[in-house]
């Protein structure tokens, strides 16, 4: 029997827990798994290193790997270690303090503490050298794949990193009606407006070639859960893979979040849908998985489902405690049946 094909788009904590769902399926439908990630963090440890360094912003991919990462106990230390963060300073470890007359050249600067490994994330510095060391990003996530076992393979959405920017209204409480440009996805996670419009800079950034292939060759196409506006959307603004998943022969299935995040604040479940359309008028969807609790009133979810062609499946997908949260086998056992069937 030949695998199924599938492959996840997203970014950070929603595609890692899509993929970890996906895992608990890959035994019993003998799934072919590949991750296809966004590139536009600008935040925290990816966006200094990509500030500092230039290249693809690691986090998400980074996540994307370790989410996909073996079970043998070596790969999973592998694991642990990747997703390790240098904390800000070590109790007893002497620190450099530039500015100290004994560090030469140093005399002149201002005395302030400095640690340049604080909040970085092992693996992402992994993934810069490998990039540096290999020339070429696919290579090195290939390569930090077999270091963590991975049953799956991670890849950028483009070669090149992007920029994420917002219309939003309301971004100054001061100004509720007023729209502003907000830019970089760290902005826009984080805004308190409503976002009317999205578009990545550049606004047309060459797709990674190895992602059309993938989406070419798919059973299976996922979007989502993950933040809308910065993870899942922006696949669908890159032209060459928003041509590769409209016209390819696969089926596509929408996962949709537990709860509104920060940049959704105000979108119903069924705008979540709605978005999808607007920003790829030609997507067309085969099914939609919610969790019952989460869309409550089922009618406009189906409604927004069958406007995309698609039909709803809702099944207990989130963790026990009421935390928006999904959970990784019980996602995995909703998504059994939906991608063994056949057409």
């Amino acid at each position: 029997m030949t695998a199924r094909r599938v492959v996840a788009f997203g970014g950070g904590h929603g595609l890692s827990a899509s993929l970890r769902a996906l895992r608990h399926c890959a035994p019993e439908l003998d799934l072919d798994i590949t991750a296809v990630v966004t590139v536009g963090d600008d935040g925290g440890s990816s966006g200094r290193l990509r500030a500092e360094r230039g290249g693809l912003p690691p986090g998400d991919l980074r996540q994307a790997l370790v989410a996909l990462a073996g079970d043998h106990p070596a790969t999973r230390r592998s694991a642990g270690l990747f997703q390790h963060r240098f904390v800000t300073a070590l109790a007893g470890v002497p620190q450099v303090v530039a500015g100290d007359p004994a560090v030469p050249g140093d005399a002149d600067r201002t005395a302030t503490r400095t640690d340049g490994l604080a909040g970085h994330a092992v693996g992402n510095l992994v993934l810069c050298g490998l990039t540096e060391l290999l020339g070429d990003p696919v290579a090195a996530l290939e390569h930090a794949g077999a270091m963590l076992g991975a049953v799956g393979r991670v890849l950028p959405m483009s070669r090149q990193p992007v920029d994420i920017e917002a219309q939003v209204r309301g971004a100054d409480p001061a100004a509720p009606d007023e729209v502003r440009t907000v830019r970089g996805q760290h902005q826009v996670a984080v805004t308190t407006g409503r976002v009317e419009a999205l578009r990545l800079t550049p606004a047309r950034p060459p797709a990674c070639a190895e992602a059309i292939e993938a989406i070419r060759a798919a059973d299976w196409l996922i979007f989502g859960p993950g933040s809308w506006y910065t993870s899942v959307l922006p696949h669908l603004l890159v032209p060459q893979l928003a041509d590769a998943i409209v016209s390819c022969s696969a089926r596509r299935l929408v996962t949709l979040n537990l709860a509104a995040e920060k940049e959704t604040l105000g979108l119903s479940v069924a705008d979540h849908l709605a978005a999808l359309h607007w920003y790829l008028p030609e997507l067309k969807v085969d099914l939609v998985l919610a969790d019952a609790k989460a869309v409550g009133d089922p009618e406009p979810v189906e409604r927004a489902a069958e406007s995309l062609g698609a039909r709803l499946v809702l099944a207990p997908v989130a963790v026990t405690g009421g935390t928006p949260r999904h959970d990784p086998v019980a996602l995995g056992a909703a998504l059994v049946p939906v991608l063994g069937s056949d057409r």
